[in-house]
């Protein structure tokens, strides 16, 4: 994705600066995770950057260790959450083809129930 069609902001980064309400789960200089308005599991939290990340596929070697604190967020509130022994899923969703929404890279965090395969067939 070129400068020009990146995103200047999104609904994400709003809830980052507390522009939109949302029910924030966790919040520090580098992350904000909170759940998702529209779960697909018991548990469905979205972590973010808070700065601007469009995709994955736009991150880059400066971005790594926040990527590395997204993941570590993700383990310490499945944990919180009472998910951790039975297990989670992580989810990144990349552009149209992954299916990503919001054009704000987010770790999409699921349990509470059995998940089944990932993919069909």
């Amino acid at each position: 994705m070129s400068d020009a069609g990146a995103p200047k902001d999104t609904i994400f980064g709003k809830i980052v600066r507390g522009e939109i309400d949302a029910d924030i789960v966790f919040q520090d200089d580098t992350v904000t995770a909170f759940r998702d308005i529209n779960p697909q599991a018991p548990v469905h939290i979205l972590i973010i950057p808070n700065h601007l990340i469009p995709t994955v596929a736009d991150a880059t070697e400066a971005d790594e260790a926040v990527l590395g604190h997204m993941l570590t967020v993700a383990a310490g509130i499945a944990e919180a959450e009472g998910i951790a022994d039975d297990g989670f899923r992580l989810i990144v969703n990349c552009r149209d083809h992954g299916g990503q929404e919001v054009y704000h890279l987010h770790v999409h965090l699921l349990g509470g129930r059995p998940l089944g395969r990932m993919l069909a067939g």
